[in-house]
């Protein structure tokens, strides 16, 4: 089959994912079912294709995005600046928006970026910064584009590493940077070779140019390009860039060999990005089949002993349990002081606000004591009813920092879990799985019921006919409004607990589900080495009608 580009329908992709389908429900690759999953979603939508720019820290990527900005909106510095994930496209308007991890969202000054994206401000993002989006009509040139700015990764903070390198899945194209006075070094290549997991379109930009001759210039450019062939096997453009010397001339280069080229041709350029994934997945379920091919040619009775130095004890599952729920508690623990804290901020107004209602409300009932309770009562679980209703519904946003935090750290360890695998693997059959995209689906709490306490502990208003109410009316009125503050703060306590119990229930889900991805990687590759006896021939017709499919 003809390779998936602009001049083949969708369909033939469609066609694809779905013989994967079936070969990963033939010889149970479980693995695999979140990426098919992630392919067949590549089919719907129009997403703005995410323009990276990566490199070892210092290596000039923010300098590079103002340049192409036209203002020093990035901050820069001596020492390493960026600390989160700062994403930049077009807009009507200029706009900075600040997304935390409870999912929370605020506009700031564009001059107040500082106080978020670097490491002076936001040390190791303390203020559990997110993700940074910046609008700006300077962008307009780049309609369909995102220009990314990822912390460095060989900066000596690891939090810096971990974020942009947690973050490589979501490239669209990538602009690696590399100082022009240090040597190509195997981190830069080994960052290129993840890099071509999940984008065709990869370019290196060689920074601070101005330090060499321009012979100098020429001899790295090309030193750079024949060593990439010679180790990668590929061609890669390379730029030369400088903040300092000739910098419109070599801006133009980069700006017309590459972005205009992405914006111009989106579409094209956005059907070879899927191209790309469904590629990856077809390689990754050709590396598993190729272990079924391995163990299928093997004696029988060399299997366990092959399956037992694959799966060995650092993948025991007890172990492996055992620290994910170490992960999970220790977010749980923190999930109901998040939430207070978020909700004592909102006591006193809300405290204000039925105080003021039920002064207005209560000097229109009329009647003796018991009638006057019975009205309160209704009155208060009512209001307090719809007021704790409507703070669950806007506020919720405010409480999922914790599960957020799990999500991410369970991630990266479901990824760490992979990569020993995948060592395992190289060590015992000489080869690798491709990396595996996770995902921890976050399962949203119920709504919280409310709760409203007796008006007295006495019950006063049964001897309603020896109270004149002319004479106490007022004593009873200041006590129901004295009740309100109480009211209140149980009431936010509960809806505080209940939330609590859900966002911990949800990420006891997330647990069952990451252990649940550990079995079904370990079963698969049991299933692979154990029982693929006598389907050799089985196995050799399905990679060759997979390779059909394979691109070069």
């Amino acid at each position: 089959m003809e390779s998936i580009n602009e001049n083949v329908h969708l369909s033939a992709g469609q066609e694809i994912v779905a013989q994967i389908h079936q070969v990963a429900d033939q010889f149970h690759l479980v693995s695999l079912k979140r990426q098919i999953s992630v392919c067949e979603g590549l089919f719907k939508g129009k997403p703005l294709i995410d323009v990276a720019i990566l490199g070892q820290f210092k290596a000039g990527k923010s300098s590079f995005i103002n340049s192409l900005i036209g203002r020093p909106i990035l901050p820069v510095g001596v020492i390493p600046v960026t600390t989160v994930i700062t994403r930049l496209r077009y807009g009507t308007t200029e706009r900075a928006i600040i997304t935390y991890f409870d999912g929370t969202t605020t506009d700031v000054p564009l001059e107040d970026l500082g106080n978020f994206i670097s490491e002076a401000e936001n040390p190791g993002n303390a203020k559990d910064v997110d993700i940074v989006d910046i609008e700006l009509p300077a962008l307009e040139r780049y309609p369909g584009l995102r220009l990314v700015d990822t912390p460095g990764l060989g900066s000596v903070f690891a939090y810096h590493k971990d974020v942009s390198e947690n973050w490589l899945p979501e490239v669209g194209a990538a602009i690696l940077a590399i100082s022009a006075d240090r040597p190509l070094s195997e981190h830069d290549l080994g960052l290129i070779q993840d890099l071509a997991r999940y984008t065709p379109r990869i370019v290196i930009l060689l920074t601070k140019a101005d330090l060499l001759t321009p012979e100098q210039q020429e001899e790295v450019v090309r030193f750079f390009r024949q060593t990439l062939l010679r180790r990668l096997g590929r061609e890669y453009a390379v730029f030369l860039y400088s903040t300092r010397m000739d910098t419109d001339t070599l801006r133009q280069r980069i700006q017309t060999s590459l972005l205009d080229e992405l914006s111009g041709n989106r579409d094209q350029e956005f059907a070879s990005i899927i191209e790309h994934k469904i590629q990856s997945l077809l390689r990754q379920c050709l590396g598993y089949l190729d272990i079924a091919m391995q163990t299928s040619l093997r004696a029988d009775q060399d299997r366990e002993s092959l399956r037992q130095q694959i799966i060995n004890e650092k993948t025991s599952y007890d172990r492996i349990r055992e620290e994910i729920t170490a992960i999970v508690r220790d977010c749980q623990r923190q999930t109901r002081l998040l939430i207070m804290k978020h909700l004592n901020g909102l006591r006193k107004s809300l405290t204000e606000k039925i105080t003021e209602q039920l002064s207005v409300d209560m000097h229109s009932w009329e009647g003796n004591l018991w009638k006057l309770t019975r009205r309160y009562e209704a009155w208060i679980a009512e209001t307090i009813e719809d007021e704790i209703r409507r703070i669950s519904a806007s506020e919720n946003k405010h409480f999922y920092g914790t599960l957020t935090k799990a999500h991410m750290s369970l991630t990266r360890y479901l990824e760490a879990f992979r990569m020993m695998l995948n060592d395992n693997l190289h060590k015992v059959l000489g080869m690798r799985l491709a990396e595996a995209e996770w995902k921890i689906d976050v399962i949203d709490p119920g709504k919280p019921d409310i709760k409203v306490s007796q008006s007295f502990d006495i019950h006063w208003d049964l001897i309603w006919f020896l109270i004149p109410m002319r004479v106490f009316r007022g004593v009873f009125e200041r006590y129901f409004l004295k009740q309100i503050p109480w009211e209140v703060e149980v009431n936010l306590s509960r809806l505080a607990s209940q939330w609590e119990e859900s966002i911990n229930k949800a990420m006891d889900s997330m647990r069952s589900q990451a252990l649940g991805y550990i079995k079904d990687e370990i079963a698969t590759i049991d299933a692979l080495v154990s029982k693929s006896g006598g389907t050799t021939d089985e196995i050799t017709q399905l990679i060759t009608a997979l390779n059909g499919y394979v691109t070069t």
